[in-house]
């Protein structure tokens, strides 16, 4: 298995020295200074991964190539944005690069409500409030249906909430939604996100179900040829947000996307965090079921929190890595079982992992890296991984 780092380019506070040090060989990026829809040149792959080079490192994972929101949506320009999408995969590809991680999630990618949340443990670690989010929709956003959506209980409890908080503070939660965390989708204005929901407003579930059926249709066939692995991440949360379907957040999501195209390109970045929010994913028996489908594993922990209703978002932090309501431990086993399988089918490619996520400890704070992406908090998380993976090895060895 092949331990990695997310890296954010050259800017990024964390630096490759770093990941090098905390005993990661592979790194996860992308080119995030080419803009969304466009193609990423030969060229500029080349460049960057000959800087990560030569720090010791390889460039093994691409996350994320973005999928805009007009291909998700079909609108004007889709085609061409799907075009470039598949010439992006065709220069990686030649560039050596063969593990693609991409999401499909409406609008926002991963959300937060507090970045700097103080943990149990002493240090600060990101979480998403359900009640908090529903302040922000139904008191700064103004989402028609909003209040119906959330019901009675929780619109009450949101107005509260934020009665409660000072200007600044909610200055600062509208800002935290807003921003667009690493990785996603960009940062917007309370308009630009009216005007987002607004071109969805007649995109059903199975409206989207179906464009992601067509995507993958149509990029897969060109991955499989190429030998690269695209890998969808589930939604984070897992469940709808601001009226907007997510359809990537069940088992039986996953096999519906797996089942649209058989081959080994249609693959699923398999994150433990985003999966293990929910209480009815049962993480172990999903790896158990897709493994020989994972292309890459993102593993974190996150701590649920008690909810107003079962049918609300649940609120939850970003726990431990061995901490939390994700097994790790025993996840691993099951991780390294499949690796074990590959190779014994003369499957050599290494599996990648990272410790996803982490909490800022000791001095992290002060070098303000990329929220949820600290350098000592991930150090800690990948060597507690690390620690997890050598402690299956051996157990694996002895019982064969």
């Amino acid at each position: 298995m092949e331990q990695t780092w997310r890296w954010f380019g050259p800017n990024d506070r964390v630096t490759l020295r770093d990941a090098r040090q905390a005993g990661a060989t592979g790194i996860v990026t992308a080119l995030h200074e080419v803009p969304m829809g466009e193609v990423w040149p030969v060229e500029t792959i080349h460049r960057r991964r000959d800087e990560i080079r030569r720090e010791g490192l390889e460039w093994s994972v691409v996350e994320s190539l973005d999928v805009t929101e007009c291909i998700k949506l079909r609108s004007p320009g889709w085609q061409r944005h799907l075009d470039n999408f598949v010439q992006t995969i065709r220069n990686l590809a030649a560039c050596g690069i063969r593990t693609v991680a991409y999401n499909w999630m409406p609008l926002f990618s991963w959300m937060r409500t507090h970045l700097h949340e103080p943990a149990p443990g002493g240090g600060f670690t990101t979480r998403f409030d359900a009640t908090a989010f529903a302040a922000f929709d139904i008191c700064m956003l103004n989402r028609r249906n909003a209040e119906k959506e959330w019901g009675e209980d929780c619109s009450r409890a949101a107005r509260a909430y934020l009665h409660q908080r000072s200007q600044s503070e909610a200055d600062e939660l509208q800002q935290t939604i807003l921003q667009g965390l690493p990785g996603g989708n960009g940062t917007f204005t309370l308009q630009q996100v009216r005007d987002l929901l607004a071109s969805y407003a007649e995109v059903s579930e199975g409206d989207l179900r179906n464009n992601l059926g067509e995507f993958l249709k149509i990029v897969c066939p060109v991955a499989q040829e190429l030998g690269v692995s695209l890998c969808i991440h589930p939604d984070d949360p897992p469940r709808p947000l601001l009226g907007l379907p997510r359809i990537v957040s069940t088992a039986a999501d996953l096999a519906w996307v797996l089942n649209q195209y058989p081959g080994s390109a249609n693959s699923l970045t398999f994150c433990t965090g985003a999966l293990g929010v929910r209480a009815d994913n049962d993480l172990h028996s999903m790896i158990r079921t897709f493994a020989p489908r994972v292309g890459f594993f993102h593993l974190r922990s996150t701590q649920r929190e008690p909810s107003l209703s079962s049918n609300l978002p649940e609120s939850f932090w970003e726990a431990p890595h061995l901490e939390g309501d994700a097994d790790l431990i025993g996840l691993m086993i099951e991780i390294v079982k499949e690796d074990h399988r590959r190779r014994s089918e003369g499957i050599h490619f290494p599996l990648p992992f990272r410790a996803d996520h982490g909490q800022e400890l000791l001095n992290d704070r002060e070098r303000a890296a990329s929220p949820g992406y600290p350098a000592i908090g991930r150090l800690r998380g990948l060597a507690e991984l690390r620690g997890a993976l050598f402690m299956a090895e051996r157990l694996l060895r002895k019982m064969e």
